[in-house]
């Protein structure tokens, strides 16, 4: 094998960096009754969060951010890089406040994210418009939808991640919907259009330095991978 000397040869050596660890599941007992299920989850890591720990988890649907937020922004509102096709800004639906389409409106009423230290990147879809997301917009989060996105590209979007989060503490919150079903099918809600893999890694590369106490990956769902490719 021929080793690549050239400057475009990356190394991402993270294991010489950092200690991590499986912390197993945020097993629940509860999973019928939504209040319970979020506060067995909230308690879990508010465990992690008392350990100096920084949670990565994977979903599980997008309702689990808030959980998860009421652990470890139990001191104060932070930001937060939310790379989605929606904003998840919305309100009751089916008699739920606190479905995976609500997740971050009920966080900046329950003080828990600063809205406007708030990125939301790659929205579009069937929701694409302001109406939908007018609690975004009206909190004064930023919405880069996947239009400017693809005309700036993933280098300007981290850029102005950076810009709209700044120093303090942030949350990353990353929905497998916000890839193109190209690439990614394996979501309840899929929206064409999206990022290309390679776009998504960059973008997440770009990010490295900004002060996160905590991230997920959500919204997997396999049985709905025709081609097998998340599991």
């Amino acid at each position: 094998m021929v080793e690549d000397t050239s400057e475009s040869a990356v190394e991402f050596p993270i294991l010489d960096s950092i200690v991590a660890a499986d912390l197993g599941d945020a097993w629940l007992e509860c999973p019928f009754d939504l209040a319970g299920a979020h506060k067995e989850i909230t308690d879990f890591y508010s465990k992690v969060h008392c350990a100096n720990t920084i949670p990565l988890s994977v979903g599980g649907d997008h309702s689990v951010s808030l959980p998860i937020l009421r652990a470890i922004a139990r001191d104060g509102p932070v930001g937060m890089v939310h790379i989605d096709a929606h904003c998840d800004t919305g309100d009751d639906y089916l008699g739920s406040r606190f479905h995976h389409g609500a997740s971050f409106r009920r966080a900046v009423e329950e003080g828990l994210l600063d809205p406007k230290r708030v990125i939301q990147i790659g929205i579009r879809g069937s929701l694409n418009h302001a109406e939908m997301w007018k609690f975004s917009h009206d909190t004064g989060m930023r919405v880069v939808y996947m239009e400017e996105l693809n005309d700036r590209g993933w280098r300007w979007a981290a850029e102005e991640a950076r810009r709209v989060v700044g120093t303090g503490h942030a949350y990353l919150s990353f929905d497998v919907d916000s890839l193109d079903p190209a690439f990614a099918p394996g979501t309840g809600t899929p929206e064409s259009g999206g990022m290309n893999m390679i776009e998504a890694q960059r973008l997440i590369r770009e990010l490295g330095g900004l002060d996160f106490i905590g991230g997920d990956v959500v919204e997997v769902s396999p049985p709905f991978d025709q081609n097998g490719s998340l599991l």
